[in-house]
């Protein structure tokens, strides 16, 4: 259920509306928008009397909500929601490029791909240190030492880092790791996202491999029920019947996403495909779309890489790439700002 306060409600008034649904067993989320003032309310609001909130003076409108997942919902939350990460943010405006090798596989590999891709506008850098894979032969990372690398790499040029949790037995490695990354095989360990919950990191949750939208969004209200509100959501393709790609990339996600939730959207067009010549158009594409962000691979010797090598750029090709996402991204917000 939402409550829509009217502009400039008495203090007074609304303490005391507050203090009864709290008496109810109610939570309540307060979403702070240009006008108005709305209130989130979670929990069993079957018994609350509509008629009698709306009967207040401070209350302009009540309405229930359908949907099961609430405190991700653009209902409860109706402006975008804009997350800091150091120096940078996801949203708002701004394109966010994380870019990266699949895997940590050297401090020589990431330090020289964290400042290719910083000199070409990376925003941050993701790498994998944990990987699961689905061959138990292939090579699974290089665990704790990889994240060591990676915030040698951050140290080495200023990137916030962006790297994949497999277990919460390993949460304790990810302290010091600006977003912890929930892939699409973890995206329904229900454990795991509450334990992140718990955090005060922002999350970015990938799609399952065959997971609808509302399954997707109650993964983040995983995380967000038990206090951790700072979450994005990143589109990876799904399972379809095509064997081409590696994946469908579904474009759609980005304006049922903006319609349906508040959280930020980025697009992984590297493992949607599994071909690095399919990165670029799909990339364009994500951007023309309204995405916040794109997660891409990078490597600085794709065809010798552990890992997604043929998925990856290299450092050339991703600059090509990045200097036309930019100008696509300007020439989109210019036209936006004259409307």
């Amino acid at each position: 259920m939402i409550v829509i306060l009217k502009p400039n409600p008495n203090p007074d008034q609304l303490e005391s509306l507050k203090n009864w649904l709290l008496g109810k067993g109610i939570q309540i989320h307060t979403s702070l928008g240009t006008s108005h003032m709305i209130l989130g309310l979670v929990g069993d609001t079957s018994t609350l009397d509509i008629d009698l909130i709306s009967a207040l003076d401070i209350v302009e409108d009540v309405k229930r909500v359908q949907e099961p997942y609430k405190n991700a919902n653009r209902k409860f939350h109706p402006e975008d929601t804009v997350i800091r990460v150091g120096d940078t943010q996801i949203g708002g405006g701004t394109l966010t490029i994380m870019a990266g090798p699949c895997s940590v596989e050297s401090e020589e590999q990431i330090v020289a791909v964290a400042k290719a891709v910083k000199a070409s506008g990376a925003t941050m850098l993701r790498g994998g240190a944990f990987k699961p894979r689905t061959s138990p032969y292939s090579f699974q990372g290089m665990g704790a030492e990889g994240l060591r690398l990676l915030k040698l790499a951050r140290e080495e040029t200023g990137l916030p880092i962006v790297s994949e949790i497999m277990d919460t037995s390993q949460i304790s490695l990810f302290d010091d790791v600006d977003v912890i990354q929930v892939g699409a095989r973890n995206m329904q360990n229900f454990n795991l996202l509450k334990l992140l919950g718990a955090q005060e990191k922002p999350v970015m949750i990938k799609r399952g491999l065959s997971s609808t939208y509302e399954e997707w969004l109650m993964s983040a209200e995983y995380v967000m029920a038990n206090g951790n509100e700072q979450v994005v959501l990143c589109e990876r393709g799904i399972r379809t019947f095509e064997t081409y790609t590696r994946n469908t990339l579904d474009l759609s996600a980005v304006p049922v996403l903006r319609h349906l939730t508040h959280l930020p959207v980025i697009i992984d067009p590297s493992h949607a495909t599994g071909k690095y010549a399919l990165v670029a158009p799909l990339a364009m594409g994500a951007v023309a779309t309204g995405c916040d962000g794109l997660l891409i691979e990078v490597h600085n010797d794709p065809a010798h890489a552990l890992s997604d090598g043929p998925q990856s750029l290299n450092p050339e090709a991703f600059d090509r790439l990045n200097k036309r996402l930019l100008a696509l991204h300007a020439f989109l917000s210019e036209g936006e700002g004259a409307k």
